[in-house]
């Protein structure tokens, strides 16, 4: 139940993204939820793999080189998804940074995970 939740959430952080940063295009609900799916799904095989083998580029950049990976992964993303696009190297920064955001605080006001 808290997965379909997140999900859902993670769905209108994205919509909430495309309302705020001119660029990001989100065409509806229904392309919202897939994208999210998808965004989720890049970050957790794709992602994973590129931020493991990164490890030391990211702590000499002191996490910095993070933002750009997360940036490049909202972009892939946007490549699967048809009514998902962004345009452009700022708004797809930018998204990727107001969705991480968005999608943190979310995810904690529907509680943390458990230890």
């Amino acid at each position: 139940m808290k997965l379909l939740l997140r999900w859902l959430a993670s769905a209108a952080a994205l919509l909430a993204v495309s309302y705020l940063v001119p660029g990001v295009v989100v065409t509806g609900f229904v392309t919202a939820l897939l994208a999210a799916l998808v965004i989720g799904l890049v970050n957790a095989t794709i992602g994973a793999v590129v931020k493991f083998f990164t490890t030391p580029l990211r702590w000499l950049t002191l996490g910095l080189l993070t933002l750009v990976i997360n940036a490049i992964m909202f972009w892939l993303a946007a490549e699967f998804v048809d009514g998902f696009a962004t345009e452009g190297v700022g708004p797809t920064f930018i998204g990727a940074l107001l969705y991480g955001i968005l999608a943190g605080l979310i995810g904690g006001l529907l509680g943390g995970r458990k230890k």
